[in-house]
């Protein structure tokens, strides 16, 4: 018996559309991720954002768990118990018969929620399926009160690196490579991308590695890559000691005022 065909994302996609389209408390549904940054691949998973009424959220994750359950079965589900953002509902699933990287990242947001994810300037281009009588607008950056934000928070990654930075070199003195290491990576690194991003691409300051390759400039993500790989205790010496550095070259060019 021939083996059944592997369901495309756009499969995937139009199951949805056609499943909620009927059902008139769904305002919107929208694409965002590498659909909305035109950067589909073979790996992309779907990220999918659903605007419906204030108390049809669970009565929506049910239907588009009816229409995967149509296409092939839902092989994992995985439930966020609490987002980051105040009326957004979020679940992750694996459907059976399709790509194991074609993971459906499904957002269901109220028309109260005050993040929809729809800058084009922080989230790129977000693809519409359904816009019900064009009620969905995008909204736009507030530039000035952005600016503001940002300069607080490098504000305060400069005091929260000068406070804890020195956490890895007590560890390194101490002879705790495994903690060192990790401190490493969570104090040292994390504060160094942040204020890289601030200083190269400041919309997505806050987005950690996420599409560093392809928003800082190569020579940045192949140093960053060169200090993120330590191979022993004298390495990570050396590479805490030059990442500490670069983080203060930094966060200098930095206005902070």
């Amino acid at each position: 018996m021939p083996s059944e065909k592997m369901l495309t994302r756009e499969a995937v996609i139009q199951a949805v559309v056609k499943a909620l389209r009927p059902m008139d408390y769904v305002h919107a549904l929208y694409e965002g991720g590498a659909a909305a940054f035109r950067r589909i691949d073979e790996w992309s998973d779907i990220d999918l954002y659903i605007i419906v009424d204030e108390n049809r959220v669970d009565e929506t994750f049910q239907a588009c768990e009816d229409a995967f359950t149509s296409m092939s079965g839902i092989q994992q589900k995985y439930a966020v118990p609490q987002t980051g953002w105040p009326g957004v509902h979020q679940a992750f699933y694996r459907l059976k018969n399709t790509s194991e990287y074609l993971i459906i990242d499904l957002a269901i947001l109220t028309p109260s929620s005050q993040e929809k994810f729809l800058e084009p300037e922080i989230h790129g281009n977000a693809v519409f399926h359904l816009n019900r009588n064009n009620g969905v607008e995008l909204p736009h950056l507030d530039t000035v009160a952005f600016a503001g934000k940002l300069r607080a928070r490098a504000r305060r990654l400069k005091e929260r690196f000068r406070m804890f930075n020195i956490f890895v070199q007590k560890e390194i003195n101490r002879g705790n490579t495994l903690e060192a290491i990790d401190l490493y990576n969570v104090v040292t690194l994390a504060s160094l991308i942040e204020a890289l991003r601030i200083k190269h691409n400041p919309l997505h300051y806050d987005f950690k590695l996420r599409y560093v390759h392809y928003e800082l400039p190569e020579g940045v993500v192949k140093r960053l890559e060169s200090l993120s790989f330590v191979k022993d205790q004298k390495d990570l010496q050396e590479k805490y000691d030059e990442a500490s550095r670069w983080f203060s070259e930094a966060i200098s060019e930095i206005n902070c005022d």
